[in-house]
């Protein structure tokens, strides 16, 4: 089946020279934060995570997301799912391989990966986390490929891909709960120190990555004769709609805690976030677009009318996954460091090559999700074209 990927339009190969540029960037950007060490970020001893984590943390909720195709397809029955479970599976391939990559190019010293293999520690919530995307990641490669391949062939599901199916639904819960854990098991930072972050994390990935699923088969229905269904894209949508507004209640729920529990160190983290502390308000202005567009997003899904049209499902789809990014991403990570367990106020702001090897992840994670989609593609039209 690789050989479908080698054959497009030059359109097709086009995207493809534009990925591969964007990965040369990042990977010279690389090479000098190898050389000069993690100095050339943004990051410091006070703010020890930055966009690299953020990145991570809001991708593996990105690659959960795909049990909201997979469960009703699968232990369900719901055969409109039939055409996007796949790119459900393939997205959540990428997003897990990039989740790596960040991980990867944050550790500074490559050779650094090898102290969570050769000296496991059970009691790590960083050795879970890498049992589990690794785990995840091998499910979805497996059974995405083979129930391709055996649509292809026009034969059943081997046998041993089914309970592989059923495994893959409790793991996808699993890999953004650990996640989560990695934050809120830190008893010194109190801006992560809710029971509350697991359920957040999750409500967040099933509207994120749903939301990026749906954005990518219309585009794919624009640009491909593939369509993958409008009525398993509106389903989608609803379920999108539902996390949404699971989302926004949890976040507000957060708020309420904050600030009527007037506990002080919590009210410090929240302020800096909301409302700027003592002239810091470099966060400020981006909580608050993530939250204007959360409403707005919430607005035009919820509306029936506004949510079939695919147009205003794409804009709003585009709202609810950038609004998620912002709230999982620095407005996550650099409260939970500022202010300090000794009150002090630590800027972060990344720098150019942090930039640019964030973007090579990106677009190799996008390239390999364009190959995977190629032949998922090619492989269904050619199912559609021997079934007529």
């Amino acid at each position: 089946m690789l050989e479908k990927a080698l054959h497009g339009a030059r359109r097709y190969w086009g995207w493809i020279a534009l990925l591969l540029l964007i990965v040369i960037a990042g990977f010279i950007s690389y090479l000098v934060q190898l050389r000069e060490g993690l100095g050339i970020t943004g990051m410091s001893r006070d703010v020890s995570w930055g966009l690299y984590i953020a990145n991570f943390t809001f991708l593996v909720g990105v690659a959960a997301s795909a049990v909201m195709v997979v469960l009703p397809y699968y232990l369900h029955n719901y055969k409109q799912f039939g055409k996007i479970t796949v790119l459900g599976e393939f997205l959540a391939v990428s997003a897990v391989i990039m989740s790596i990559m960040f991980i990867f190019v944050d550790l500074g010293q490559p050779s650094r990966v090898f102290n969570v293999i050769f000296y496991p520690s059970p009691s790590s919530l960083l050795f879970w986390d890498m049992i589990v995307l690794t785990v995840y990641l091998i499910l979805n490669l497996l059974i995405g490929w083979y129930t391709l391949d055996a649509e292809h062939k026009e034969e059943p599901v081997p046998a041993w891909v089914k309970p592989l199916i059923i495994l893959s639904i409790p793991w996808a819960i699993s890999i953004h709960t650990v996640t989560a854990f990695i934050y809120s098991g830190l008893g010194a930072r109190p801006f992560w120190l809710t029971a509350l972050l697991a359920p957040r994390f999750l409500a967040s990935a099933f509207a994120s990555g749903p939301a990026l699923l749906i954005i990518i088969c219309i585009i794919i229905k624009k640009v491909t004769r593939f369509d993958p269904g409008k009525e398993a894209i509106q389903k989608v949508a609803q379920i999108v709609t539902y996390a949404m507004l699971i989302n926004v209640f949890f976040l507000m729920v957060e708020f309420f805690t904050v600030y009527y529990s007037k506990i002080p160190e919590h009210i410090a983290h929240s302020d800096y976030l909301l409302f700027g502390l003592e002239g810091h308000m470099t966060l400020v202005p981006y909580m608050w677009v993530s939250i204007i567009l959360m409403f707005i997003s919430l607005i035009l899904l919820i509306n029936p009318g506004t949510r079939k049209n695919e147009n205003i499902l794409v804009t709003a789809c585009l709202m609810v996954f950038l609004s998620i990014w912002i709230d999982k991403g620095l407005n996550l990570l650099i409260p939970g460091f500022t202010p300090s367990p000794l009150n002090e106020i630590f800027k972060y702001r990344p720098t150019l090559p942090e930039v640019l090897i964030t973007l090579g992840v990106y677009a190799m994670g996008f390239l390999i999700l364009t190959i995977l989609f190629k032949i998922a593609i090619e492989m269904k039209l050619l199912a559609k074209k021997q079934d007529s």
